[in-house]
């Protein structure tokens, strides 16, 4: 091991032990030590997110080309420190409301970020396997962390069941995969297919199966299942920062993977992708119109935007196209993580102990008593929908370009026309909040109007700002092999 190798895992490094540390102060802390917890792991995330910002420009190829450290793996990096921060802002009053004040929540959270970290800096199929337990394992028990309420134990076990048999599609995929290039690593594996060594049948199976483990972890049909149980039976926060960051870890790997070393198997495996992103969009919008738990809505909503993202995937094999697929699918996870997490902060403001508050009838009257709140949450689901100006609408743009630059003009109308029909539930809470009366209880901490209102200005200003964030997303294109 080198210093390059340890500095290109710095920030891993640091979350690490930093979540390590944490676990031990939070025996010995007196007093308010889950406050003390909370600060400590925002204040960790922070400096993670110093360096990440910090070590742009630099690349690196360390851990006998296991790592992969470059503009990609940065900006997600950036996306899964940010969003660890805001989770934890969520987090603080609700685990104090609904008696969960238990300060491993933090270093739970943060170990998973450390495997989201490690999943868009890998390059080599074991690596992507250790970084999916890494930020799944935590994941698991967080999503139980309300026990014993049953909704949560039952969310966790599902969870983990149904994530465990995902694990093995991985497993036997990467077993495949080697045997078919005998090698994990990706810059090894396109040197086989271009010498004509690998067994290019055996790879094409194992692709499949490694695409099946990751797509449930992005929560595209048929592999969601879990989804709205588990969102409806998880914390709010918990549920709020596993939208964003399993599935942007998710799309991670399958860029890395597919687009950087298995562009050359697209004929096989498009036609199966192109047909999984399309039913995505219309299960997702179309199963969201009957729900009737705000909790359950945002989970179908979630299937649906992982459709969207898996429409620009599409067009992994073709290299003129390649660029704008990484860039288009990085900025809407920008835009969906803002939108996303501020929508949480809503939801949470709203929902009290034993599952109340969370049914949009409970919206009624909002904008009466807390316009703000009302006005942060109708720019929230404007964005979802795509309506300019907001960062959602410019974000689709991005992604529906893509698609029609890869030819698959087919795929970008049923694109725009689901979207059409999510714009019925999503229109449907700003109705509420805005066209009946009612009494709203709401629990609005610092915290929370932070979160609420700060990503709400976010959406819109970096919509009319966004020429530099999609130069930026551009520019941090994936190291080929």
């Amino acid at each position: 091991m080198t210093t390059k190798d340890l500095i290109s895992i710095l920030p891993l490094m640091i979350l690490v032990g930093w979540a390590c540390i944490l676990l031990l102060l939070d025996a010995f802390i007196t007093g308010d030590k889950e406050g003390w917890t909370a600060i400590f792991a925002a204040l960790g995330l922070a400096v993670v997110l110093g360096f990440s910002v910090a070590q742009f420009g630099q690349e690196y190829r360390t851990f006998n080309d296991m790592i992969v450290v470059d503009g990609f793996a940065r900006f997600l990096n950036v996306i899964f420190a940010g969003s660890g921060i805001i989770a934890i802002a969520l987090a603080y009053d609700y685990l104090k409301r609904m008696d969960l004040d238990r300060g491993e929540f933090y270093a739970l959270l943060m170990f998973s970020i450390s495997g989201m970290l490690l999943m868009s800096m890998a390059a080599d199929l074991i690596v992507i396997f250790l970084a999916l337990e890494l930020l799944s394992i935590p994941l698991y028990v967080l999503a139980g962390f309300a026990r014993p309420k049953l909704e949560s134990e039952e969310a966790a076990l599902k969870y983990f069941l149904l994530g465990a048999f995902a694990s093995g599609f991985v497993v036997y995929g990467v077993a495949l995969c080697f045997g078919a290039a005998a090698t994990t690593s990706l810059g090894d594996i396109v040197s086989a297919i271009m010498a004509g060594t690998a067994d290019l049948s055996l790879l094409v199976t194992g692709a499949a199966l490694i695409f099946i483990g990751l797509g449930f972890k992005v929560a595209v049909v048929p592999f969601h299942m879990w989804t709205p149980d588990v969102y409806h039976g998880a914390p709010s926060p918990v549920a709020g920062f596993m939208a964003i960051g399993a599935k942007a870890a998710g799309f991670a790997a399958l860029l890395r993977v597919y687009l950087a070393a298995l562009p050359s198997l697209a004929d096989e495996l498009v036609p199966v992708v192109w047909a999984i992103a399309a039913i995505t969009m219309f299960v997702g919008n179309i199963v969201a119109i009957a729900q009737r738990n705000i909790k359950r809505m945002l989970a179908y909503s979630s299937i649906a935007h992982a459709g969207y993202i898996l429409m620009a995937f599409v067009t992994f094999g073709q290299s003129d196209v390649a660029g704008d697929t990484v860039a288009a699918t990085l900025f809407y996870l920008v835009a969906y993580a803002l939108t996303n997490l501020g929508s949480w902060a809503v939801v949470i403001a709203l929902e009290q102990k034993e599952g109340r508050g969370l049914n949009l009838d409970d919206y009624f009257g909002l904008s009466t008593k807390y316009p703000g709140l009302a006005a942060s949450m109708a720019v929230f689901m404007l964005s979802f929908i795509g309506v300019p100006p907001t960062l959602g609408f410019l974000g689709k743009f991005y992604l529906f370009r893509t698609v029609l630059q890869g030819g698959y003009v087919w795929l970008a109308i049923i694109g725009v026309v689901t979207s059409l029909i999510s714009a019925y539930y999503y229109l449907r809470v700003v109705v509420n909040m805005y066209m009946h009366e009612g009494e709203p209880a709401v629990r609005l901490d610092p915290w929370l109007r932070l979160v609420s209102v700060g990503s709400a200005i976010g959406v819109v200003l970096l919509s009319l700002l966004s020429i530099p964030l999609f130069n930026w997303a551009s520019k941090a294109i994936l190291t080929m092999f």
